[in-house]
């Protein structure tokens, strides 16, 4: 689970910077022109993220900036939750057209009934990791025995720690939990836990090399717990059906903005940093460069945003067998990956 890093940023980029960001940003741009009568056509759509704008939405944000939704013809807004749990909740109930979620909350989501689907992958590898200090002494999992593990609160996180204490004989009742919400770095730096579960290796681990804490990292798919995509996009099905064709051009749009920010990652901080005043620079520009390589790419021959039905599957059995859910539902009713990009017409 990410922690607001926001911080007042109180300066003004040099113009000649501005000039140099700008061109690249037009560079990367210049075969996604559109006249401006097709505004007047552009579908109205939205998205509602995770969580404020950060990294993880580098692809989105560069796309909008470089106008590659204007160009699929859609009039994308984007709204931040205030809630990180409201955004599947929304899109089920059809007040918005998308919304980014987690893999396990598309799993409980369908335990509760709401039909909503995955139709593609932000994220498709596990960020929540297990972090300490390397002055924790701390050597491996082993060494948790009697520590103190700082966590979000997340149910099925609670599920992912026994796993992983349970390769080397632990339980939870061998550690002690503290729940301490979204304050995990406080929670480590002040010395109130000597781990975490929970936190981003993206985020809270890109945080604490900065401030020279020498973190050990580990994601949870290391660890025991199997892999799975972190961050997904998620509509609801009957949407989905009525309206195909946006959700394509959405896809499609996307997979050209992270293209792009993939190019350019000192432009691509810098459309955040715009769209998101509270960023401290120097973090976002540390976090985006560890971000990049990880926003789900085309790899061999699946389509960008692609989702591993057989992945999945591993997955729902684990949390089935966890008592997280009580059935074990065929990946085809939790995912599709039908909509992952074609082409748009320029």
């Amino acid at each position: 689970m990410r922690e607001n890093h926001a911080a007042a940023r109180g300066f003004r980029r040099p113009l000649g910077v501005a000039i140099a960001i700008a061109a690249a940003l037009l560079g990367l741009a210049a075969c996604g022109e559109k006249s401006e009568d097709a505004a007047t056509e552009a579908q109205q759509f939205s998205l509602t993220l995770d969580f404020f704008p950060n990294p993880d939405h580098a692809g989105i944000y560069t796309a909008q900036k470089l106008g590659y939704f204007h160009d699929a013809g859609l009039d994308l807004s984007i709204r931040t939750p205030s809630d990180p749990a409201a955004p599947i909740k929304h899109v089920a109930a059809g007040r918005t057209d998308l919304a980014i979620s987690y893999e396990p909350e598309v799993l409980l989501a369908d335990e509760q009934g709401l039909d909503v689907v995955a139709v593609g992958a932000l994220v498709d590898r596990p960020l929540t990791s297990m972090i300490w200090l390397e002055k924790s002494g701390i050597g491996g999992i082993g060494d948790l025995r009697g520590k103190t593990i700082a966590t979000a609160g997340i149910p099925y996180q609670s599920a992912y720690l026994e796993t992983i204490l349970a390769r080397v004989n632990l339980s939870p009742s061998d550690v002690k939990t503290v729940n301490v919400g979204f304050s995990l770095l406080p929670a480590i730096i002040g010395g109130r836990a000597e781990a975490m579960l929970g936190g981003f290796r993206n985020v809270e681990g890109v945080n604490l090399r900065l401030r020279g804490k020498d973190p050990v990292v580990t994601p949870v798919h290391e660890l025991g717990v199997p892999t799975y995509n972190e961050l997904v996009l998620v509509a609801q099905r009957e949407r989905l059906e009525q309206d195909p064709e946006a959700i394509r051009l959405f896809l499609a749009a996307l997979a050209r903005g992270t293209a792009a920010a993939a190019e350019s990652p000192n432009a691509t901080t810098e459309v955040l940093l715009d769209v998101n005043p509270n960023l401290e620079p120097k973090l976002t520009r540390a976090e985006v460069k560890a971000t990049l390589p990880l926003l789900a790419p085309q790899r061999g021959d699946s389509p960008y945003g692609y989702m591993d039905p057989a992945q999945w599957r591993e997955f729902i059995a684990w949390m089935r067998d966890d008592e997280l859910i009580s059935s074990q539902p065929p990946p085809s009713r939790l995912l599709t990956n039908a909509y992952l990009p074609g082409s748009i017409p320029e």
